[in-house]
């Protein structure tokens, strides 16, 4: 009885101690969250401000241009998204930490979402200056793809098991996927198709008063592609150790039904 009681009490400092750790770990990352998503509010007040009230409004195509402002800060967006799942999956194929996993999923995912404001955004501007949603375009083909590569690692990792062979091969579908990216970027050089190249001043170039919206763009979407990341890489950590737990409970016999 008295070594069971020292026992306790030598276990009892780590069990406190533990439980002291974790609400501070725990707290730092809300804070930065919550500062992040001020942060996010307020640029997308100034943005709207810029883009309808500063900006001028296009000779050419009138107040559809706006979208532009829209159009290229996702592109900005899904290049960082799928660029940080391309990343975390070799850094996961190269060290089995499901923490890198987590930002796989958490990067594609978000990049998605880009790449399909990207092709929303992308026909209804196109309409306007093309006279048609849709063109076989290099750019707008090559994001298609992008996004068609992306949206089966999402339904993989969703519909499929989170065995690790499915995240393996989730992984270097994500690695393969971003080899896209630089084509995406440099095919309206490459292959001369009718996508626009105003940032390079090929297209026509933008008007002095336009590049503030276009710039607190970027920064807006780079705010909240992080800030979406991050809350998504936590919400698949806690995932993950719910389902550690589970399979540990079930190899313990504590799910069987009695």
């Amino acid at each position: 009885m008295a070594n069971s009681v020292q026992a306790s009490a030598a276990r009892s400092p780590a069990v406190g101690s533990a439980q002291q750790v974790q609400p501070a770990s725990t707290s730092r990352a809300p804070t930065a969250i919550r500062w992040l998503t001020i942060a996010s509010a307020a640029l997308l007040l100034v943005e709207l401000y810029l883009i309808f009230i500063h900006a001028p409004v296009e000779q050419q195509m009138g107040i559809v241009q706006k979208i532009f402002y829209f159009h290229v800060p996702s592109a900005y967006g899904m290049y960082i998204g799928f660029g940080v799942a391309a990343f975390a999956s070799a850094m996961y194929l190269a060290k089995r930490d499901d923490k890198w996993d987590a930002w796989a999923v958490a990067g594609a995912e978000v990049g998605a979402i880009f790449c399909l404001i990207i092709l929303v955004t992308g026909p209804l501007w196109g309409r306007k200056a093309w006279g048609t949603y849709w063109t076989w375009d290099p750019r707008l083909t090559t994001t298609l793809l992008a996004g068609m590569v992306y949206f089966a690692y999402i339904v993989l990792r969703s519909f499929g098991s989170t065995g690790e062979v499915e995240k393996r091969f989730a992984a270097g579908l994500a690695i393969f996927g971003v080899l896209d990216m630089p084509i995406i970027h440099y095919s309206v050089q490459r292959w001369r198709g009718t996508h626009p190249t105003v940032i390079t001043g090929k297209g026509g170039g933008l008007h002095p008063d336009m590049y503030p919206a276009l710039f607190v763009g970027f920064a807006l979407f780079t705010l909240v592609g992080v800030l979406l990341m991050w809350q998504r890489a936590r919400v698949e950590r806690l995932r993950q150790r719910a389902l550690a737990l589970e399979i540990e409970a079930a190899e313990r016999g504590l799910l069987e039904e009695s």
